[in-house]
């Protein structure tokens, strides 16, 4: 583990600039349930410029509560999830590479989801959003990147729910992509990651919240109770290793001018909460409430259980046998939501296939977050600009 200041190659300093978010509009697309869905939009983001060869465009993959902004300063003056790894001289450096991230499908910033207009009742679909898959979400990813006059991507990259669409495109279009940078991910969800999330939804189904009227839209479809916060909050636990909140939090108080505990209950019968981790929690929860939609997390959480390649193509073997990209598997020893053994399957299963796979494990002390703190960066910013370059 690192014992002290980890030198930075890279920050969040909104280096790349401001950057507008785009939209592209398509007739729909048949989900893999059968049921088409349409029209549909998608919300994305560029970043350097395009090579006249068209050979140098690099997909980002969002994780679950991520968005199209992956870089620079939008129009709100927020600086993108991962700005510290994307931008000029960055690891991903927009001065060599085009880079895109879209919101995936069934999301809540911008692309086709469940708070977009049902055209055929004039509302939001709500919960009546069909079920999707990671193949379709590769698959409108795949969609947008024609749409950009895209043949084969230089790579596709991506973190956790990122990471399951990065193998997805390795495996659904090995013609298109050169390489793929897979990161803190798994090939099949774990029955405690399933769990996790079956709790998270029941969080959002218990909640006895009252539809939220939206006057702008003059539609009622929002509901804000407190569902999705504790959604957030279950799975920002898995998301932080156990090192990282005993450092980050200890057992401080968050009144620390008190003597002794204070336990006691307010007049809707709450505790207040009287440790760091459980403000720290209650804090992510409220602001993850403010951007994000219960029911998107429904319909994600739901394509994230049934990612299983192995039960769709027979073996991880024969999911990975057409797969002609150059394979970087990355993990971190302090995940224990996707451990180092999920990535090793995907590795052992690459090389029976007699694929171009390399593999790293990170020793980062940050869980499964790893890859999205500033701090893991310089570690990232080495090997990930290393492949892609080796890559060319």
């Amino acid at each position: 583990m690192p014992t002290g200041p980890i030198k930075e190659y890279a920050d969040s300093d909104g280096l790349y600039g401001r950057v507008d978010t785009q939209y592209a509009e398509f007739e729909g697309i048949t989900l893999q349930s059968g049921v088409f869905l349409g029209p549909l939009k998608v919300a994305y983001e560029t970043y350097g410029t395009l090579s006249p060869e068209r050979d140098n465009a690099v997909l980002i993959l969002h994780a679950l509560s991520g968005d199209a902004h992956v870089a620079g300063i939008d129009s709100n003056g927020r600086l993108g999830w991962w700005d510290a790894m994307i931008g000029p001289g960055k690891g991903i450096d927009t001065n060599e590479y085009f880079v895109i991230c879209s919101n995936c499908l069934g999301g809540c910033k911008g692309t086709t989801g469940p708070p977009s207009i049902n055209p055929a009742t004039g509302k939001p679909y709500g919960r009546s959003f069909p079920l999707i898959t990671m193949g379709d979400m590769v698959d409108v990813q795949a969609m947008l990147v024609r749409h950009l006059g895209i043949e084969k991507l230089h790579s596709v990259i991506g973190g956790s729910m990122g990471g399951m669409q990065a193998l997805e495109w390795a495996v659904r279009y090995p013609d298109a992509v050169r390489c793929a940078v897979v990161i803190a991910a798994t090939a099949r969800l774990s029955p405690q990651g399933i769990a996790f999330n079956w709790v998270g939804r029941n969080a959002i189904y218990c909640d006895p919240a009252a539809a939220c009227p939206d006057e702008k839209h003059g539609h009622v479809y929002q509901k804000m109770g407190r569902g999705l916060a504790i959604a957030r909050m279950i799975g920002h636990i898995t998301y932080l290793s156990e090192e990282t909140m005993e450092a980050k939090f200890g057992r401080q108080l968050r009144l620390k001018d008190m003597n002794g505990y204070s336990y006691s209950l307010g007049e809707n019968g709450k505790e207040g909460g009287e440790f760091e981790v459980e403000s720290y929690l209650e804090h992510q929860g409220s602001s993850f409430m403010r951007r994000f939609d219960e029911d998107s997390y429904v319909i994600i959480t739901k394509a994230i259980d049934y990612f299983d390649l192995e039960w769709t193509y027979g073996s991880l073997v024969n999911a990975f046998k057409n797969i002609s990209a150059k394979m970087l598997i990355m993990s971190f020893n302090s995940d224990w939501l996707y451990p180092t053994a999920m990535s090793l399957a995907i590795v052992r299963a690459l090389m029976a296939a007699k694929k171009d796979v390399s593999f790293v494990e990170l020793d980062l002390p940050y869980g499964h977050d790893s890859f999205l703190v500033n701090a893991g960066i310089p570690s990232l910013t080495r090997i990930v600009r290393g492949f892609l370059n080796g890559a060319r």
